[in-house]
């Protein structure tokens, strides 16, 4: 029994309490669970939607604060009332588009906030993670989720509107911009600190291809090199082959398999990058229009191979000479468009860009425009077993039939008709034209 003060008999009464039983629950324990069930939200059956990256759409931007504004604490009255209490616009740079700069202008304030995707912390190599944006209307009882691109994410650091201060002298903000040099080196060093074993593997395997020859090790190579035969059979044919522009060949080859080695185009390392066809095969997706016309065009032959295995093989050559007309507009005049939002393995990339180095202007040149153009050619023969139609290739590599054609003739094709269709195949023994030297002046 509980004893009340004197004063408080007119608000309390008297009140007796048992003693609790030895299993039944403390009031305050049976409070606490009744309070949970109250803060319990009921479930909410969504429909979820993910949207993917649109070529022609700019993804969503994320701009923060790290000074801890809040534009909306504490907004003017007026310009609630407006509807316009923040104005956010985006500025895209004419020549670059890819250089992007947010906005942020609150009303009331003689201060704007500026971000940019260019320089400062957006050049630091931080932002690795893949981030996506999720919208939840319940009235409709959908959840769409939209990805956001890694280079959208901008630090909004204030400015005093009407000053011109330039970026460079801004404390925040990188003086210049970084090197193609000094990225590299913080993706390594960011890759050792925090990366996996595979990818470490990877950054010192790429380190170790662009070292330089000690100066040293070129004097004995060129003591050795003075006492070694030269082969001129094998120069002048390897001349011819440099001259013709076409892959590694088999001369006296008796199938048309042997003639162009596969494992020669596409190594070993490589098959376990080319498998995004055959997942979205598995899958059962739609195949995007961002594959060439001669992959989509033969789509119904993968779905007509039983053998795993063998349909695998078909994908990734499918997908090899689909990175090979991407690097190709990639790196012209007339194919830039095409190239938005098609990633090329950065295995496969560094390859490309030592078999088919470009110039100053970061276009390929003729030569080694051709070479590219026979290495998928070679493989869009593998793909239909040695008997293919190359129209679609033709407009897939943006090229007239007739240059397509003297293509055909530097790698020992014969052209035959069939059903009416101009057909290409390949003979063995290989049988090349002779080339004609140009005539000095």
């Amino acid at each position: 029994m509980r004893k009340l003060m004197a004063g408080d008999s007119k608000y309390f009464e008297e009140t007796h309490y048992a003693e609790p039983e030895a299993n039944s629950q403390s009031p305050a324990k049976k409070k606490k669970k009744s309070e949970k069930k109250k803060k319990r939200v009921p479930p909410v059956n969504t429909k979820i939607q993910v949207l993917s990256n649109h070529p022609e759409k700019i993804p969503p931007l994320v701009g923060y604060f790290p000074s801890g504004y809040d534009p909306n604490k504490d907004p003017n009255e007026e310009a609630v009332e407006e509807q316009n209490s923040v104005r956010a616009k985006v500025y895209r740079h004419k020549k670059k588009p890819n250089r992007m700069q947010l906005v942020v202008s609150p009303t009331g304030l003689n201060v704007d906030f500026v971000g940019t995707n260019y320089l400062g912390e957006a050049t630091a190599g931080k932002q690795h993670c893949s981030y996506a944006l999720g919208v939840l209307d319940k009235a409709t009882q959908s959840l769409k989720i939209v990805p956001i691109a890694s280079n959208m994410i901008f630090r909004l650091d204030p400015k005093v509107r009407g000053s011109d201060v330039p970026e460079s002298e801004s404390p925040s903000v990188a003086n210049d911009e970084l090197s193609v040099q000094e990225k590299a080196d913080r993706m390594r060093e960011l890759s050792n600190l925090y990366g996996t074993k595979k990818s470490i593997k990877q950054a010192k395997k790429l380190l170790s291809l662009k070292q330089e020859d000690d100066p040293e090790t070129k004097k004995d190579l060129d003591g050795k090199m003075k006492n070694v035969v030269v082969n001129k059979e094998a120069l002048e044919s390897s001349n011819a082959q440099i001259s013709r522009n076409i892959p590694t060949y088999n001369a006296s080859a008796t199938t048309p398999q042997e003639a162009y080695p596969l494992d020669k185009i596409i190594l070993k390392g490589e098959w376990g990058f080319l498998e995004d066809l055959y997942f979205l095969l598995q899958a059962e997706s739609e195949i995007s229009a961002n594959y060439p016309a001669f992959v989509r065009n033969r789509i119904y032959k993968l779905q007509d191979i039983q053998d795993e295995e063998e349909k695998k093989k078909l994908c990734c050559i499918y997908s090899y000479i689909t990175h090979l007309i991407k690097y190709k507009d990639q790196h012209s005049m007339d194919g830039v468009s095409s190239v938005k939002g098609h990633k090329i393995p950065s295995m496969l990339r560094q390859k490309f860009s030592s078999m088919f180095s470009t110039t100053e202007s970061r276009r390929l040149s003729a030569e080694k425009t051709d070479l590219l153009i026979s290495h998928v050619l070679v493989l869009a023969l593998f793909a239909d077993e040695f008997s293919s139609d190359p129209s679609d290739i033709a407009r897939d590599l943006r090229t007239s039939p007739f240059t397509l054609r003297v293509h055909y003739d530097n790698l020992g094709c014969k052209f035959i008709r069939k059903n009416n269709l101009s057909l290409v195949t390949l003979p063995v023994p290989l049988q090349f034209p002779e080339l004609r030297q140009k005539r000095r002046r």
